[in-house]
């Protein structure tokens, strides 16, 4: 019995599917396996077998019957078409025989004598005429003979209706045989396209149905297996005219046929411009504009964009630009708009390639890697006709000739308003293209946009509007500016539409078109401020005359710049403030993990982020434009913002406060965020090792030099190895820098728009930063502290802080003993005074002589007097580097006798430019000990300092670019001169200038900077390629204004300022630099020009000895004759004051409650003949218990004014 909860006592029936022994004590051996599981499996298969054959049986009857039918059909048709072709051979034979001629062959040309002859002979040819057949081809050539010769003879290709069907079958069978007539003779493939030429004329619109095989027919007998045109001479005309023949009538599908045209014909390379002359004639380019409007069938989206002959498209781009161009003037063309708009998607795909080749020339076409092995560069020259037709997009007339016929009409205000901002989107759509398309351009793109303009209509007059106001008024109306401007909080959903802010979400299309106004208006107004000086800039939109230079005529009013800085303001910040959110980048601190409880913020980032990446590595776009990066238009907003608050900086014309944005901070909190930023942002680098996001990018000049210096060096595989290693290492530098921007917001605020700040929370700041990077250097900010440990632990490296200077070749000393420190200088140096006896001066440098050091080295090396001649003065006595340093010492070098390139040649020039470096090293440590000092640089050198730093978000945007405005603090008389030359209302050209500048040297080695026995030399430089042979002009004087002012702010002092800089930026983080404008960073080295608040000291000094304040707060009748004294002081004495007891002449930045040590008086004995002295190094004057005041000034006046050393002490 089986027992069962169910009651029942029958065992359930097992059954076993499987195979498998399912008794689990029977033998598991292979040996032993069940003989009756193998009989299963066989059973089965044999099963399945016979299943396969009896479906095979059942398959092969009807196969068999459609084999034999198919066999049978292609016999019959074969029988059939010979049967035809017989009897079309003997109707030939039979009308030669009838007209009295021999047989006929291929050859003959002698017309039909009537046309049902003719007609029954192309109606039966059509029916078995195939073009695998090489006799059908003799009978085509044939029959394409004698119906030409009827066609002429009778006046007309078709006689009646009846003709219609038969000759577009003969059409068509042309079309399909005219591939296999290539390898035939000139003459078969002449007489085969005039057959089609005739036929296209005779029935254009039927035959427009098939336009696309008809011109692949074509396009495949002009080109070779490459693409190229390969046409044999003879037969270019009937070619040319079996194309014009479909092209020149006027039908209702006209936009088939020019598709079909524009997607075969214009895809051959190197067809003759003769040739494109003709058909260009004979076409109509308002329907090759409309047909090229649509996708062509080799384009996306009907092709994939990696599967895309780009060569073929670049041709397609360079004869569409050809037939616009040559296009007859009295025909109808489509709109201008609408070719634009072609123009802008076509370039938009190619733009990458533009702008690898465009500037590429022949003799880096090829590299040889070895002697018998040559490989093509990736990126070859464009083919002249491409490279000419592409130029001819940037040119002048192209660009200024788009913009004139973009009319902004005053008269219907809704409706002006709408067609201008359709016009200006599309246009600038096209302008931002070429701008990516040729970088290199971009400044002559943005020129000849600036010369532009468009008409304004209105009821009584037409005028003329600057092309800058016709795009600030079209951006000035958008939604994006008006929200944007009202609050920063709104720009987050509109520069990212999926965030997590719906309000004011625009719909893509409207969207894109007012950012793309928006950003060209941001592309051409910073071409517009570099060539407008300050006049111009605060006059220009008081009059709107005509008769106005054109600068004047396109400036802003100031209400208007004013406007456009809160938008500005508003958009950066957002942008700076929300770069996680704008970008899509998940917060980081939202990203844990277990690592992130072990290892801290760094654990965690490198587990989230293991190659440094972002969540969102790819960097967002916007305006619908693919190439339009977040940030490229951040470094764009950056850039411009900057370019404004500068000028403002140079003269005022905002309010004070206009600039600040501390509404959107915590400012009690802002320093203590900001500098844990900075320490956060160093743990970060130091996490990255070497190639962290601190590395100086590379310049646009170091990327060509390398693309170059990997087309003459390795093969092909070497070079794609090399260039997709260095996109890795760009990769991992822009991921770590937007993570950075995530992390850091205010530091990156604080470095690109600093003006957002107030100058002293800057300071703190800045302090604390230097205060930071001691820290981390030294483990105290205690110069003693540091010192001891040295002593105890490196005596070897304490010592090279120390020297021995002498008062009168203090440079020269400290130079020879200094430079080698390097990055070391910015720890404490020992410095011992030597008088011309050799003698040490008392002085224990307790950090007063050091200061001592470094005014006094300031004083000697900056003095223009002083022989060095290493900075020269302007005309306000300001100091700059000489820009003329370097060449003159290699002219000196040259009349010496040295050649260049010698060891000694080299070595001199370098010692020079170490000499500027280590200046630059000094004045770092000025700034870096916060030494004031008496050094006034010129604002354009200054402005070189502050945008050293903007590497993160607008590295090249923010960088210094000289202009017209700069060069009046280089030379007066020469901006004075320019300023006339850009005003002239003449002929310019009749002043005979060329783009040519001429530098005068003076090689010798003077005592000073004026040296009359020396002649001076000059030396003339081109300023552009072939400039000594090119005019000025009216058109041009801008170009050359600009080339001037680059040369001799930028180009001719680029060693000089770059050894300088770079000597700062050893001891000073350029970004802390770029916190500042120029003159707030004259500030920074000398304090300010006011005079010492001495009631400031007075509350802030300390009293020792004899003259410790009592218990009732009084002071001593001695400190109240000395302030009294003091006070009485003027300005200079004050100053001296302050320098005899701090070594500085000048306050501290935020007030003497800032000087550490504190301003210390203590009683120096009752000796009334005795003079006070200081101990400079805590700040301490020590001055004996005077009864009289009048003795009081005299002994003080004696000491701070007799300029001597520490023998005073």
């Amino acid at each position: 019995m089986y027992p069962s909860f169910t009651g029942s006592a029958r065992r359930p029936r097992q059954v076993n599917l499987s195979g498998r022994n399912t008794n689990p004590f029977a033998a598991t051996a292979a040996s032993k396996q069940s003989s009756s599981t193998q009989s299963t499996q066989h059973t089965v298969a044999h099963a399945q077998a016979e299943r396969m054959q009896r479906h095979q049986e059942r398959l092969r009857p009807p196969a068999a019957k459609n084999i034999q039918r198919t066999w049978r059909g292609y016999r019959s048709r074969r029988q059939t078409n010979d049967a035809w072709r017989q009897e079309w051979d003997l109707r030939e034979v039979a009308l030669a025989t009838a007209e009295g001629r021999r047989p006929p062959s291929s050859l003959d040309s002698v017309p039909y004598n009537n046309g049902e002859d003719c007609l029954a002979q192309i109606s039966l040819l059509v029916h078995f005429a195939s073009p695998r057949e090489q006799s059908d081809g003799d009978r085509l050539v044939l029959l394409a003979r004698r119906y030409s010769s009827f066609a002429r003879r009778t006046g007309s290709a078709a006689v009646s209706d009846a003709w219609t069907f038969p000759l577009l079958r003969l059409a068509k069978l042309t079309v399909s045989m005219l591939g296999a007539f290539k390898s035939r003779t000139n003459s078969d493939l002449s007489v085969v396209m005039e057959l089609l030429s005739t036929l296209a004329a005779t029935l254009p619109q039927q035959m427009a149905t098939f336009s696309m095989q008809y011109f692949e027919a074509l396009r495949a007998v002009a080109s070779d297996s490459g693409g190229m045109y390969s046409l044999r001479a003879p037969i270019h005309g009937q070619w040319e005219d079996a194309i014009i023949a479909l092209l020149r009538p006027t039908l209702p599908k006209a936009e088939i046929v020019y598709r079909g045209f524009a997607s075969q014909i214009l895809r051959i390379a190197a067809i003759p411009e003769d040739s494109l002359q003709r058909i260009s004639s004979a076409s109509r380019v308002r329907d090759l504009t409309l047909a090229m409007a649509g996708p062509l069938p080799f384009t996306p989206p009907n092709v994939s964009p990696h599967s895309i002959n780009r060569e073929q498209l670049l041709w397609l781009v360079a004869y569409f630009v050809y037939f616009h161009r040559t296009a007859n003037p009295f025909q109808e063309r489509s709109s201008d708009n609408l070719y634009v708009r072609i123009l802008s998607r076509y370039i938009s795909f190619l733009a990458v390639d533009i702008a690898a080749r465009i500037d590429r020339t022949a003799d880096t076409s090829t590299i040889h890697s070895d002697e018998s092995t040559s490989t093509s560069v990736p990126n070859p020259p464009f083919p002249p006709f491409v490279r000419n037709e592409l130029l001819g997009l940037i040119s002048q007339e192209h660009i200024s000739g788009l913009l004139a016929k973009a009319a902004a009409s005053a008269d219907l205000k809704s409706e002006g308003i709408t067609a201008r901002s359709e016009q200006a989107s599309e246009l600038a759509v096209y302008a931002l293209t070429l701008l990516r398309a040729f970088p290199r351009k971009g400044d002559e793109i943005r020129m000849w946009l600036y010369f532009g303009s468009t008409s304004r209509k209105d009821t009584r007059s037409e005028s003329t509007i600057p092309a800058i106001k016709y795009y600030y008024s079209a951006a000035n109306q958008t939604s994006i500016y008006k929200l944007v401007r009202s609050d920063p909080n709104h720009a987050v959903p509109l520069l990212n539409p999926g965030s997590r802010r719906r309000a004011n979400v625009l719909p893509p299309p409207d969207r894109d078109e007012q950012w793309q106004v928006i950003l060209l208006f941001l592309e051409l107004y910073p071409i517009v401020l570099k060539v407008m000086d300050d006049e111009d800039f605060l006059n220009g939109a008081v009059s709107t005359s005509n008769t106005e230079s054109w600068t004047r005529r396109s400036a802003l009013g100031l209400d208007q710049v004013r406007d456009l800085t809160v938008f500005l303001k508003n958009l950066a910040f957002s942008m700076y403030w929300n770069a996680p959110e704008i970008a899509g980048v998940e917060e980081p601190e939202n990203k844990t993990s277990i690592a992130a409880y072990f290892g801290g913020d760094l654990a965690a980032l490198s587990d989230n982020h293991p190659d440094g990446k972002p969540v969102r590595s790819q960097d967002a776009t916007i305006a619908g434009l693919p190439w339009m990066t977040l940030s490229y238009m951040k470094g764009m907003v950056t850039g411009l913002l900057r370019m404004i608050y500068e000028r403002d900086s140079r003269r005022k014309f905002l309010p004070g406060d206009h600039w600040l944005m501390t509404q959107w901070f915590e400012m009690d909190r802002f320093v203590p965020a900001v500098v844990q930023e900075e320490e956060e942002k160093h743990k970060i680098q130091d996490s990255y090792g070497a190639d962290g996001d601190g590395e100086e990018e590379d310049s646009n000049d170091e990327v060509e030099e390398e693309e170059i210096r990997d087309i003459l060096v390795g093969t092909q595989r070497t070079q794609q190895v090399r260039n997709i290693e260095r996109l890795r290492r760009q990769q991992r530098k822009a991921s770590r820098r937007k993570y950075l921007e995530s992390v850091t917001p205010r530091l990156e605020i604080l470095q690109n728009m600093p003006f957002f700040i107030p100058f002293s929370t800057r300071v703190q700041a800045f302090r604390q930063f230097v205060m930071l990077d001691q820290l981390r250097r030294r483990r105290t900010t205690d110069p003693d502290l540091w010192r001891f440990d040295m002593m105890n632990s490196n005596p070897t490296h304490m010592g090279r802080h120390k020297a021995r200077v002498h008062r009168d070749s203090i440079f020269d000393d400290a130079f020879e003993q200094y430079y080698s420190l390097g990055e070391g200088l910015k720890e404490p140096i020992q410095i011992a005074f030597v008088d011309q006896f050799d003698t040490v001066e008392e002085g224990i440098d307790g950090g007063g002589v050091t200061k001592e050091f470094l005014t006094s080295v300031t004083s000697e090396a900056f003095n223009s007097m002083n022989g060095l001649d290493m900075f020269v003065e302007n005309d306000q006595h300001l100091l700059y580097p000489n820009p003329t340093a370097l060449d003159e010492r290699k002219e000196l070098l040259r009349q010496a006798g040295e050649a260049e390139g010698s060891p000694y040649y080299n070595e001199s020039t370098r010692d020079l430019l170490r000499r500027f470096e280590f200046m630059g090293r000094i004045i770092g440590k000025c700034l870096y000990e916060g030494i004031l000092v008496d050094i006034h640089f010129a604002p354009f050198f200054l402005l070189k300092w502050a945008l050293t730093g903007g590497r993160n978000s607008a590295s090249r945007e923010s960088s210094y670019h000289g202009n017209l405005n700069d060069l009046r603090d280089l030379d007066e008389a020469l901006y004075q001169g320019l300023l006339q030359l850009k005003n002239y209302p003449g002929d310019v050209e009749s002043m005979g200038l060329t783009f040519e500048v001429t530098d005068t040297l003076f090689p010798s080695d003077r005592p000073s900077s004026y040296h009359p026995s020396q002649a001076p030399i000059a030396r003339s430089r081109e300023l552009i390629p072939n400039g000594s042979n090119t005019p000025v002009t009216n058109k041009n004087r801008l170009v050359y204004i600009t080339n001037i002012a680059r040369h001799r702010l930028s180009v001719q002092p680029h060693h000089q300022t770059s050894a300088f800089l770079r000597g700062l930026g050893t001891i000073i983080d350029p970004a802390w630099l770029s916190m500042f404008n120029q003159h707030e960073l004259q500030t920074l080295i000398s304090g300010t020009d006011s005079a010492p608040d001495m009631d400031d000291l007075r509350r802030h000094t300390l009293y020792g000895g004899l003259y410790v304040l009592g218990d009732d707060g009084r002071e001593h009748p001695t400190i109240r004759l000395f302030w009294a004294t003091v006070l009485a002081f003027d300005m200079d004495d004050k100053m001296k004051l302050i320098k005899f007891v701090t070594s500085t002449p000048r306050a501290p930045l935020l007030g003497f409650g800032n000087l550490n040590p504190k301003f210390s008086i203590r009683d120096g004995g009752n000796d009334q003949s005795r003079l006070p002295t200081t101990s400079t190094c805590v700040n301490l004057l020590k001055l004996p218990v005077y009864q009289d005041g009048a003795v009081l000034k005299e002994r003080l006046l004696y000491s701070i004014r007799s300029g001597a050393g520490f023998n005073l002490s």
